[in-house]
């Protein structure tokens, strides 16, 4: 088994952070989506 010692426990993995950009980026386009108004002719 290989050893888990070499690993910084703080350092978060390159693929978390990048997921994690990419999640607030999603969430304030969603954001800015919901706060204009719809479209003419809908609802």
């Amino acid at each position: 088994m290989g050893s888990k010692g070499d690993k910084n426990p703080r350092k978060p993995h390159r693929a978390t952070v990048e997921t994690t950009r990419m999640l607030a980026a999603n969430a304030a386009h969603l954001a800015r989506a919901l706060k204009r108004p719809p479209y003419p002719g809908l609802g």
